[in-house]
């Protein structure tokens, strides 16, 4: 057993068909309408906190890793809380960031920080696979569906190949068109034991970083992926045994502009919702009101006393009178985890997961 011979990029194929190049169009336009929105909120880490929750919980469901926004929150909030699933998608939070932050730093993505990020993922340093046995089976059947190449030399010639294709932009391609094809030669070449199709999910946004497509990581296809959980693993295969790239392409430029459509209906809730609670503060505490304060109660789904300590530069007696203040008139809801009291913004977390079901009806 050899492994799938899976070619080297770029694809031998035509690409830009003309139905690809007709969505693609649509998929550019509500990519630039999110991706200006986006800059005109002053705290992009408000947006992107917010957006990153529900990836992190759907990519993980995507692998049955099942959590609930609650205990998410906890996860997150609290170092020590036991919960393995919620710690999990944590992980994958965290692993979104640094990949963010790499990309930014160098300007690059390379196989190496790919590397790291799934190792952030699944807590290991195994790195690329060197032992035969890993098989895609049908969830339901068992059916062996697809073997990826197997050897550590032939994983690294293919991840050294992605990764000049990622990076280099001499073909002219139009990078949607490309992504699409990163997302399929990554996660045909499988080079994890564990954590592929968490660590491909990041890669597709990082890619849409480094191409200036994205100022910030808030665009995600996992919500759309488990929407179309059948068609996306048919359309990988299809790929590998018929050569079917038109229909793949076709189907991830339609989820980039489904989702950045409800990526920009969020963006706008969110901030819709930052600015009424800001009026009912200036209404109701007028003396506690800053916009500094406001950004800090929506950069995260809770705070704590030290984190207004250290925002606001104020005592924390003074951190802790405006937090018990904002309970009081209804604006946060307080619970004591471990030692550590955690003010949740109760409209914003009930905000992000209505968004959530609302993409799931969608």
């Amino acid at each position: 057993m050899n492994g799938y011979k899976l070619p080297l990029l770029p694809p031998k194929a035509e690409l830009e068909t003309k139905p690809v190049l007709r969505q693609l169009a649509k998929s550019h336009r509500a990519l630039a309408e999110l991706k200006g929105y986006a800059a005109t909120i002053p705290n992009k880490h408000m947006l992107i906190n917010a957006v990153t929750i529900n990836e992190a919980k759907d990519s993980s469901a995507i692998e049955n890793i099942i959590t609930t926004h609650d205990e998410l929150y906890k996860a997150i909030s609290q170092a020590s809380y036991r919960n393995p699933a919620a710690k999990e998608v944590a992980r994958y939070r965290t692993a979104l960031w640094q990949g963010y932050e790499m990309v930014q730093g160098r300007q690059l993505l390379t196989a190496n920080m790919i590397i790291d990020i799934q190792a952030i993922i699944e807590i290991n340093r195994a790195g690329i696979r060197k032992l035969p046995g890993t098989v895609i089976q049908n969830e339901t059947t068992g059916e062996v569906v697809y073997t990826p190449p197997i050897g550590e030399q032939r994983i690294l010639k293919l991840m050294s190949n992605l990764e000049k294709y990622i990076n280099d932009d001499r073909d002219g391609a139009d990078p949607l068109i490309k992504m699409a094809v990163v997302h399929y030669q990554f996660e045909s070449i499988h080079p994890f034991y564990d954590g592929n199709g968490r660590t491909g999910r990041i890669v597709n946004v990082l890619y849409l970083v480094l191409k200036e497509l994205l100022d910030s990581p808030i665009l995600y296809l996992s919500r759309y992926i488990i929407r179309k959980k059948t068609e996306y693993y048919n359309l990988l295969q299809e790929v590998r045994t018929q050569g079917k790239w038109e229909e793949w392409i076709l189907f991830i430029l339609k989820g980039v502009e489904e989702t950045a459509e409800q990526t920009l209906a969020m963006a706008k809730s969110i901030n819709a919702e930052m600015e009424a609670m800001a009026a009912e503060i200036r209404d109701k505490l007028p003396k506690m009101y800053t916009r500094d304060f406001m950004e800090l109660l929506f950069f995260e789904f809770y705070t704590k006393i030290a984190y207004i300590e250290k925002g606001l530069g104020v005592a924390r007696r003074t951190a802790v009178t405006y937090l018990e203040a904002l309970e009081k008139e209804g604006f946060l809801v307080s619970e004591k985890l471990g030692k550590e009291r955690i003010y949740q913004n109760k409209r914003l977390f009930d905000l992000v997961k209505a968004q959530e079901i609302l993409k799931a009806e969608g």
